[in-house]
């Protein structure tokens, strides 16, 4: 559940949660309005779905084979609506809407979902889209069935967005970012640092007026879209972006892929009998400190060094600790610095 404010401002720890949080508990809570509420029903599907396909030029649009996948939640009657508008071949897997999940927990990133694949392969798609159940997270395969860090979909939408406004913000979280820093700097743009999830992203995006904002989590936010995520408006644009250049998904994020090999997010339980994530994040800094060319503390722990940089944070609603690591060009440096922060992280 996210708790937001008039125009979709968003409420977090940082501006009114905790506070809520404490006239909950202590019982302390607001008298009641003088008057009752109202309830009114209001169909936005038409303006919605007009407001998606405002981000795509029709004619720029090629007859694409894609695979989405619903995951039994709720992305697939937006798919449904938006098909007769798009030249596009939907193959449809797991599309009915259906709260029991009968084909699992609508997760792309478990490596037991191999749905996606399977249909990219059998159908010779040229892209593979997945959802998670409230579809604010888009997920992308290529066309060989590889599935794709949603850290190189923001590099990829940051350029979309500067070439279509020179100078614009964009705002991005610490956890990978040196391929989304440098896309920003080749285009003229300026890359903005906000702490991870979507209560912080959204405010700095108003803050800054940021055109477009990306986490590597596949959260993106746009201007347009009240400065809010969608898992709708991404997969649109980049199916325009291989429509134009004629390149394959595989084609536009592989030389980046290459030249900022990421780990991907790695999670790790913490026992609080040994500090708990703040014991964790210790052992990381005093281990690194006298190597690193910088330290940040925006989200957790993030440190630079020529050749890599790494980020370590707790997670907000569990005992977790979440590690990512990337290099410049040396995928077996990120391998090995991973295995490093990993037998740190758990001894």
């Amino acid at each position: 559940m996210k708790f937001v404010r008039e125009q979709s401002k968003p409420i977090s720890a940082d501006s009114g949660l905790m506070d809520i949080a404490r006239l909950i508990e202590t019982g302390q809570l607001l008298p009641k309005a003088g008057a009752p509420g109202r309830v009114t029903s209001l169909d936005m599907n038409a303006r919605y779905d007009a407001h998606l396909l405002s981000y795509v030029e029709w004619s720029k649009l090629k007859p694409l084979k894609v695979v989405v996948n619903a995951g039994n939640g709720g992305a697939g009657m937006v798919i449904d609506r938006l098909e007769p508008h798009l030249p596009f071949q939907f193959i449809k897997i797991h599309h009915e809407p259906d709260g029991t999940f009968p084909h699992g927990v609508p997760n792309p990133m478990l490596e037991g979902n191999r749905s996606t694949i399977d249909a990219i392969l059998k159908h010779k798609a040229d892209v593979g889209l997945a959802w998670d159940g409230d579809f604010d997270r888009c997920f992308f395969f290529d066309e060989n069935g590889l599935f794709i860090e949603g850290y190189y979909l923001v590099g990829l939408l940051a350029e979309v967005f500067l070439k279509r406004e020179k100078g614009a913000r964009i705002v991005h979280d610490p956890r990978l970012t040196w391929n989304t820093v440098d896309i920003v700097a080749r285009n003229g743009g300026k890359a903005v640092l906000s702490k991870s999830g979507h209560a912080f992203i959204k405010q700095v995006m108003r803050d800054c007026d940021g055109a477009y904002g990306g986490e590597m989590s596949a959260h993106h936010y746009f201007r347009d879209f009240a400065y809010a995520d969608s898992g709708m408006i991404p997969w649109l644009i980049v199916l325009q972006v291989i429509s134009e250049t004629g390149k394959s998904l595989s084609q536009l994020v592989g030389e980046r892929m290459r030249m900022f090999p990421a780990s991907g997010e790695i999670n790790r339980t913490v026992a609080p009998e040994k500090g708990g994530a703040k014991a964790v994040l210790a052992r990381a800094e005093a281990q690194y400190r006298g190597q690193a060319k910088s330290v940040d503390y925006t989200d957790g722990l993030s440190m630079e060094f020529d050749t890599w940089r790494f980020n370590i944070r707790a997670s907000n609603t569990e005992p977790l600790v979440r590690l990512n690591v990337e290099s410049r060009g040396d995928e077996a440096l990120m391998k090995a610095k991973t295995a490093e922060l990993l037998a740190l992280m758990d001894a």
